[in-house]
This record gives C-alpha cells, sequence and structure tokens, in this order.
C-alpha cells in the first residue's frame, strides 16, 4: 500500500471527480485522527475508509443534494493523538478548508476539546470510536455539533462487567488502567459501579500513565490478591505488553478489555498472553454484513480493515444521508439534520438521538481470541 507522507499536522487529499465527464460542486469533508504514534494503524484505516467510499461515490456520478450533484472531496489531518492537535487541525478544517463537516477522531481525549472550536464554525462533527460520555453530553447539555457512530462507556462498561459475573462466573474482579486516559477512566468507572451492581467484588483497582511500559509492580499487587478476571480498558499496545508480564508473574486470571484492544497488533504483539481473553466490540467480523466492506477494502489496500474502519463506513453513511436530509451543504443544516436520522449501517442501525447525539440501542458484540483470531462469542446487552 502506498504511504501517505504528512508535512506538519496535515495533507489534503484531493478525491477524483465524478464520472460522466459532467461538471460538478464539490463538498469538502473532514478527517481527523492518528496517522503517527501508536494508533497510527487505525487512523491510517479510517482515512483509507473514507477515501475509498469517496472515491466510490464519485465514480457513482456524486451525490445529490437538494436537487444538485456534488462531488465528494476529504481532507485529512493528522493529530498525532494529541488533544492540542485535535483542536488546531479543527480549526483549520473549519477556519481554512471551509468544510461541511468533520468524520473522526476516534480517541475520546482527542474528541472532547474539539466541541468548542465546531460551536464557532456551526460545523459538525461524528466520531468514529470516541466512546466517553462528555464527548456528546456535557454537564447533562447536549453539545450541538458533537455526533457520533459507536456506542458509549458506561454501555461497554455495563456489558464487560455483566459479561463477566453473567457468562465467566467471576466474582472477583481487578482493573489497571490509564490514569491519565478519558477512554480508560470512562470504562473503568462503569466496569467497577456495575460489576459491583451484580454482586462482585473488585478487589484491586491499579492504574498507570500512558508511555509506561513497566506494569509488574501494579500486576504483583493484582496476583496478591487473585482475581477471577482482570479488566484492562485500554489500548492494543499496552495491553499487549501488561498481558505479557502478567502471564510471566504467574498470574492465571481471564482477561477482559474494551474496543480499544482489536488490531492485528494485539496478536502479534500479545501472542500466547492475550490467548483465552474476552472484549467488548461493535461487530462480529464475521457477519454477513460487513463481507462486502471488507472485501472492497482488501481488494484496494492489500490488507484488512482494523475496528476503525467499520466505524468511519458508518460515519459516511451518516455523512452523506445527513447532507442529504439537509438538503443543502451547509453545517448547521447538515448538524440539525443529523439529529433523529435513521440509517442501516455495517455496524448496526444507527438512530440518533436528539437529546445525546448517541446512536441509540446499538448491540455489542463479544469475541474471544483463539488460536490467534477474534472468535465471536455473543451479543450480549447490559441489564
Amino acid at each position: 500500500m502506498k504511504k501517505f507522507l504528512f508535512g506538519a499536522l496535515a495533507v489534503a487529499l484531493l478525491m477524483a471527480g465524478c464520472g460522466g465527464g459532467g461538471k460538478s460542486s464539490v463538498i469538502k469533508a473532514g478527517w481527523l485522527g492518528s496517522l503517527t504514534g501508536d494508533q497510527a494503524v487505525w487512523g491510517e484505516c479510517e482515512l483509507n475508509t473514507v477515501k475509498m467510499l469517496f472515491e466510490e461515490y464519485n465514480a457513482a456520478g456524486g451525490i445529490e443534494v437538494g436537487g444538485k450533484k456534488y462531488t465528494l472531496e476529504v481532507i485529512g489531518y493528522d493529530n498525532k493523538g494529541d488533544a492540542q492537535e485535535s483542536v488546531n487541525a479543527t480549526k483549520r478544517l473549519t477556519g481554512q478548508d471551509k468544510v461541511v463537516g468533520i468524520i473522526g477522531p476516534n480517541a475520546s481525549g482527542c474528541a472532547i476539546p474539539i466541541a468548542p472550536v465546531l460551536e464557532k464554525a456551526k460545523v459538525p462533527d461524528i466520531a468514529t470510536v470516541a466512546t466517553n460520555p462528555k464527548v456528546t453530553v456535557q454537564d447533562g447539555k447536549v453539545k450541538p455539533y458533537n455526533f457520533r457512530v459507536c456506542f458509549i462507556d458506561p454501555y461497554q462498561g455495563a456489558v464487560a462487567a455483566g459479561f463477566a459475573y453473567d457468562r465467566l462466573g467471576a466474582r472477583t474482579a481487578a482493573v489497571l488502567y490509564d490514569v491519565s486516559d478519558d477512554y480508560s477512566q470512562g470504562l473503568r468507572e462503569f466496569f467497577k459501579i456495575n460489576f459491583e451492581k451484580k454482586g462482585g467484588t473488585i478487589v484491586a483497582d491499579e492504574s498507570f500513565n500512558s508511555g509506561d511500559v513497566d506494569f509488574r509492580p501494579q500486576l504483583s499487587k493484582i496476583k496478591a490478591q487473585n482475581p477471577d478476571v482482570i479488566f484492562m480498558p485500554y489500548f492494543f499496545k499496552e495491553v499487549s505488553l501488561s498481558a505479557n508480564q502478567a502471564r510471566e508473574l504467574g498470574i492465571k486470571a481471564t482477561l477482559l478489555g474494551g474496543d480499544g484492544w482489536p488490531s492485528d497488533q494485539l496478536i502479534s504483539m500479545g501472542g500466547k498472553a492475550v490467548e483465552g481473553s474476552y472484549f467488548v466490540n461493535h461487530l462480529d467480523y464475521a457477519d454477513p454484513a460487513v463481507q462486502d466492506f471488507k472485501n472492497r477494502y482488501r481488494e484496494k489496500y492489500g490488507k484488512e480493515a482494523e475496528l476503525n474502519g467499520f466505524l468511519a463506513h458508518d460515519a459516511v453513511l451518516l455523512l452523506v444521508e445527513g447532507l442529504k436530509k439537509a438538503g443543502k451543504p451547509n453545517g448547521e443544516a447538515l448538524a440539525k439534520a443529523l439529529e433523529g436520522i435513521d440509517v442501516q449501517g455495517i455496524t448496526g442501525r444507527i438512530h440518533i438521538s436528539p437529546e445525546t447525539h448517541n446512536p441509540e440501542g446499538k448491540d455489542a458484540a463479544i469475541l474471544k481470541i483463539v488460536n490467534g483470531e477474534y472468535i465471536f462469542q455473543e451479543k450480549y446487552a447490559a441489564q
């Protein structure tokens, strides 16, 4: 696959014009995510997905908005997984590039601080895998220009806790989390609340900071408590490191995580240490509904799509249907159109609640790592 070089913050990617030789106007959309750093594999897949879908729309003649044909152009920026870089990039997308909407970012810590920029510019953002409640609702008030296509941490934490208690028979649990990450803190909070509500006991609650590579001090404390499960609500690199260190220390507990786990790198880095572990995901990779996208992505880029690609796919669907509903390529009109919109995506039905700007009623999937593969176990609804 062709590698992209990014100068400073960003690179603009101009999509091919629509087929048929006729002229059409252009709708600019932004994309925001990590193209450098630990999460670059996710960001690259998201941007690839948006590019591919825009190319497909354009090749089919573009999209019709308000009775007029438009082609789609994506302008992608590398936020380097950093909150301030996300704010800067959002300012550039809305101010200089004049985009009508933005897709991404995937990280809650990058999606939360861009809200004031979006509100000032009246441009909506559709986050992909940013699951912290504060992405769309702060202090009980919905953020008018923030939306998402994924379920949120209270639900995900409840699913993980319920599955551990009801299906795995766990009665004691330990938590190891990243104290410097909004996503990790949120999942940890809601797992603890719901596990204890079920009747379970949290026997250890240990933290680390992003960038740490030695988890043995925390894991030694966890080992002393001999929990049935260890909940690890953070991303695949740290999961791989901490899982290997846990097994080296002789910890036998079942490992459990959230949607920050799934990546090919988890399998390659985690190896035997993550075998038999479970995690909450947004979809079943074997679901017939996702096969067409998987095949198209593989054919175009020569590799498998990451989790983020599936959510980016549905964010594009939401953007396009929102523009059609709005009837004009205008950010303020698009934001209003997204409220209450109902779209059938490949990750499930996406009905955006006007009160929360979250998709209502999306199912969660439980996957298990077996022989280096992600094997679907069941759809589990938090109760």
